[in-house]
This record gives C-alpha cells, sequence and structure tokens, in this order.
C-alpha cells in the first residue's frame, strides 16, 4: 500500500536549465576554452556530480560550496574568465526560480497520497521553489539536512523518519538512473523511472514519460 511519493526536484519537478542555469553555461562557455555549449553543459554537470559524490559527512560542503569548487575548477582546467560572484548568483536563482514542467501542477494536485520532495539543493532553494510555484508538499529533505547527497541512503532514511513510513508503503519518482534509481533502492524505496525525452531503460524498473504517468501506480497499490 503506497502512502506517500517521494519526488526528485531538479529535472523532475524544474527543469535542468531554465533561463538562469542557461544563461550561466552560456557565459561560462563563451568566457572560456571548451569547444561547445554541449560540452559546457556536460562538463559543468559532471563536475557537480563528482563533487557531490565525495562531500559526504565529516568532508560534507553544501551546494553554495560545490558551486564555488566547480567555478574554480572551470578556471584551472577550461581557462574560464568571468564575475564568479554573478555566475554563483544565477546558480542560486536556478535553484529556485527554474520554471516547473508542465505536468508538475496537474500531479501535485492530483495525486492522492502526500508527497515529499527529495533534492540535494539546500532547503532554503526549494522551500522558496514551492513558494514561487505555488506547490505543497507534505516535506521536504534536502541533503544539508543530513550532510549527504543522492544517491547516499541517508536523505531517503531521512525521509523516511520524517514521513513515518517504511520503504514498502512509498515510491521515489526521479529521472536519474544513479541518484534517484540507486539511491532509493540503496534505502530498500520502490524507485520509478521518470524518462521525459525517451530512451532510458533500467532492468526492472517501472519508467514513465510524465509525471501523471505515475497517478494509476499510486492509485492501484494504495
Amino acid at each position: 500500500m503506497i502512502k506517500a511519493v517521494f519526488l526528485d526536484y531538479t529535472g523532475t519537478i524544474i527543469e535542468e536549465g531554465g533561463p538562469d542555469g542557461m544563461e550561466m553555461l552560456r557565459r561560462c562557455y563563451e568566457n572560456s576554452d571548451i569547444e561547445s555549449m554541449e560540452a559546457m553543459l556536460a562538463y559543468w554537470w559532471k563536475l557537480i556530480k563528482t563533487f557531490e559524490a565525495v562531500s559526504y559527512k565529516e568532508n560534507y560542503i553544501t551546494e553554495d560550496e560545490i558551486v564555488d569548487k566547480a567555478l574554480e575548477e572551470c578556471a584551472a582546467k577550461i581557462h574560464l574568465k568571468e564575475d564568479f560572484k554573478d555566475l554563483h548568483r544565477l546558480c542560486q536563482r536556478f535553484w529556485a526560480y527554474a520554471p516547473a514542467f508542465s505536468d508538475t501542477k496537474e500531479f501535485f494536485e492530483r495525486c492522492s497520497v502526500p508527497i515529499y520532495v527529495i533534492s540535494n539543493n539546500g532547503l532554503s532553494y526549494v522551500e522558496e521553489g514551492m513558494r514561487d510555484k505555488n506547490l505543497h508538499p507534505a516535506g521536504i529533505i534536502c541533503g544539508d539536512m543530513v550532510r549527504a547527497y543522492k544517491p547516499h541512503k541517508e536523505i531517503f532514511l531521512k525521509a523516511l523518519e520524517v514521513s513515518g513510513l517504511h520503504p514498502e508503503e512509498v515510491i521515489h519518482i526521479g529521472d536519474s538512473l544513479t541518484s534517484d534509481v540507486e539511491g532509493a533502492l540503496g534505502a530498500g524505496i520502490t524507485p520509478v523511472l521518470l524518462d521525459r525525452k525517451g530512451g532510458k531503460t533500467c532492468h526492472g524498473i517501472t519508467v514513465i514519460h510524465s509525471l501523471p504517468e505515475a497517478l494509476p501506480i499510486i492509485e492501484n497499490r494504495e
């Protein structure tokens, strides 16, 4: 019986780019030695995920600190010359104000069980993002609450603690095979992979292409 949904934030609720995020990456591309905008996008996300992977417990650093480190790495490796404070500000605006996907509001309105948002982003940014989009989750669980990022199981275990539920009573929906699918499985939670563009496969894992596609899954297991 499904009593709650855990829901990823970036790439699931909000778009991965958004005007602020894309402006930041465009400026990084235009003012560095990297060969293309596509390469800049891939390089940036690889940097963020690399820093998140080693940021754990006593070595934990916030997403704001990770952005500073990533920009320093861009300066050293691809010779980025930019106003780092302004680029950081664009990142912060992206975390809070990136547009929600068109089906997000419908999912929140139609979902028959409480929704808990799980994000690697800082709590204050996700809270502002929810206010900005007039979305009302039952709770928000972020990496800075447990000093660990997805796919570490601590963030999922914290969500179970906050919701007061057991792993078999929830599903987790997200767009990342690593952060969301592997992370949820590590905590004993059933994952649902959101693949909006098509092309992702994961043996034995339910794949959906829009958030409303998850509604029958939730209702059939209530």
